[in-house]
């Protein structure tokens, strides 16, 4: 047991030193943060309703503080809803928050550079040029087709391999092998392969219409495109940093969009696929290529609808064969399609960092907002305000700490350093668990997480004094020696212990589930420091205690080792003489 907790202690050291973490992360009273406060806006113009203000607090609630251990808080305030995210910064929090998270799949009609077409196209002097060497032209397997539709060029055409925002679909629909495969395991595994570049040879530059006279939409093929849409199409300027606002992402109509990286934009057909049909994402990591990716899972009908539009669109030309994922009106990939996709199942992947995979997977998971929100106000909060109840609840936790030590030494003696050890594995494994929660769940400590803490020296203080008054009992009298008592005592001792830590840890969840913010974080502190008072008694207490019986000093009952026989007995005859007796 003792060579278990050695390696367990081992292990965390060694995930800490891989990943460079080595102090905690801490919460909005201690390490400050941003508040945003967000206005509705309804279609209307009329105040919301108090149905969809709760939905929409709920909703970013579990976006910022999902696990409720990040500290984060969201509270309602009249009609606004105030966001306050601990260590982080403006464009963060807002992104975070403020994304509605409409996902729609999209057939791709057309594809051309992201800036807007000039109302008087230049001029200059006409001299034929190859296909790729001036403006956007046809892709294709060699060969330009009149239907097919100008790309971007290799600096600007968005590829399944990742954007230079590094998103796009993979894996399920973009590991680039020339020919489908199936899975041996049952899921689809349809493929699509990178689309040929576009842009001029290789080593020469990107399209630049001032000096083609060409038109830079030649070649797009308008065939079953809203005039309108198309008209937006032309004039839309994606080079702008607010290329994604304002796009009303209507799902029954066509769209004309930007790429999430502002290289490219997009005439989208309707939506195959809605966001509402997505039952769950999850960021992790690809075993086979080492890169972080998100999973999304669809609902039946919308597995249905998507295994039927990748089917349909996998035999037309470029660009449609491509299928886009709009995410609040903006491309974030828009791979091709080689076959069916079957399943249910889709992987998004692109140079995502294991941040941005959680952030997408938890916008996706948590679903869309039912009301549009502006910012009214964001502002930077200092952290300075819990410096002085930090301080003030690491003084209680010492002085408690203190005190236990001196109880424990002076009651028991030499067994007293067990429980001196016992609390000083408790913090190292405690201590090591927090800095690991914290870098990899978000886990941030704040002042009620502190106190949930400090209650836990109670709690191990409590094991192993039922454990030692059980070996006590034992040995008192002579009917036992050191070795057995230690033995028996535990079998009688460890019932109790679960019993009593069961209870601690059920009241913990309860308190937990049913709570939020504050709350919700002391439980979970105090739920996590009683699974490792468990830790403890089990792999160290009991094994050092059985190691320490086997020392003269124990064993023959030191005056200081707190377990000689003229002590304990002494004790036994004064519980006696203090029981009433009958009669």
């Amino acid at each position: 047991m003792l060579l278990a907790l050695l390696a367990l202690i081992l292990a965390m050291g060694g995930v800490m030193l891989l990943q460079k973490a080595f102090v905690p992360k801490f919460g909005l009273d201690l390490a400050g943060g941003t508040t945003v406060t967000l206005s509705p806006k309804t279609q209307s113009g009329a105040a919301p309703s108090q149905e969809s203000l709760d939905l929409a607090v709920n909703i970013i609630r579990e976006r910022v503080n999902g696990t409720g251990i990040s500290d984060a808080e969201v509270a309602k305030s009249g009609d606004n809803i105030v966001i306050s995210v601990p260590g982080a910064g403006q464009d963060e929090v807002v992104g975070l928050v403020g994304t509605t998270a409409e996902l729609r799949f999209r057939q791709v009609l057309a594809v051309a550079a992201a800036a807007p077409v000039p109302d008087k196209l230049p001029t200059s002097p006409a001299t034929p040029q190859p296909s790729g060497s001036g403006s956007p032209a046809p892709t294709g397997k060699g060969s330009a087709k009149p239907t097919a539709t100008a790309q971007p060029s290799s600096t600007a055409k968005p590829a399944p391999s990742g954007t230079p925002a590094g998103r796009a679909l993979s894996s399920a629909l973009t590991a680039p092998t020339p020919a489908p495969s199936a899975s041996s395991s049952g899921k689809a595994t349809g493929k699509a392969t990178p689309e040929p570049s576009a842009s001029a040879p290789s080593g020469q530059p990107s399209v630049q219409p001032t000096d083609s006279a060409d038109d830079p939409l030649a070649g797009v093929d308008f065939t079953g495109v809203d005039p309108a849409v198309a008209e937006q199409f032309k004039k839309l300027d994606c080079t702008k940093k607010d290329r994604g606002q304002g796009v009303q992402d209507d799902a029954n109509k066509q769209l004309a969009a930007c790429s999430d990286d502002g290289t490219a934009k997009y005439i989208l057909e309707k939506a195959a696929v809605k966001g509402t049909e997505v039952s769950g994402a999850q960021s992790g990591v690809d075993s086979t290529t080492g890169e972080w990716i998100v999973s999304v899972n669809f609902k039946s009908q919308g597995a249905s609808q998507f295994a039927k539009i990748t089917g349909e669109i996998t035999s037309a030309p470029q660009p449609r064969n491509q299928l886009a994922m709009v995410l609040d009106g903006v491309v974030i990939s828009a791979p091709v399609i080689e076959e069916p996709i079957p399943g249910g199942q889709a992987r998004i992947s692109g140079s995502f960092t294991q941040k941005t995979a959680t952030d997408l997977a938890s916008q996706l998971k948590y679903g869309a907002l039912p009301l549009k929100f502006v910012q009214s106000s964001i502002e930077e909060v200092s952290g300075t305000l819990g410096a002085d109840q930090l301080r003030g609840g690491l003084l209680a936790g010492a002085i408690g700490l203190i005190l236990v030590v001196l109880y424990s030494l002076f009651y028991y003696r030499g067994l007293g350093l067990v429980a001196v050890a016992s609390l000083g594995v408790a913090t190292i494994l405690t201590y090591g668990t927090v800095v690991i929660l914290g870098h990899n769940a978000n886990f941030r400590l704040s002042l009620p997480h502190i106190i949930g803490l400090i209650v836990s020296i109670g709690i191990t203080a409590d094991s192993f004094i039922v454990y030692f008054e059980r070996m006590r009992d034992e040995m008192k009298e002579g009917r036992r020696s050191l070795r057995v008592a230690v033995e028996v005592a535990w079998v009688r001792a460890r019932r109790t212990i679960l019993i009593a830590d069961a209870v601690m840890f059920i009241a913990a969840v309860v308190l937990y589930f049913l709570a939020v913010g504050g709350v919700a974080g002391f439980a979970f502190a105090m739920g996590l420091t009683t699974l490792i008072d468990i830790a403890v008694v089990f792999l160290f207490t009991k094994p050092f205690v059985a190691l320490m019986a086997k020392l003269p000093f124990f064993a023959k009952g030191h005056k200081l080792s707190g377990i000689d026989a003229e002590r304990m007995g002494r004790e036994t005859s004064t519980a006696r003489t203090t029981v009433p007796q009958e009669g």
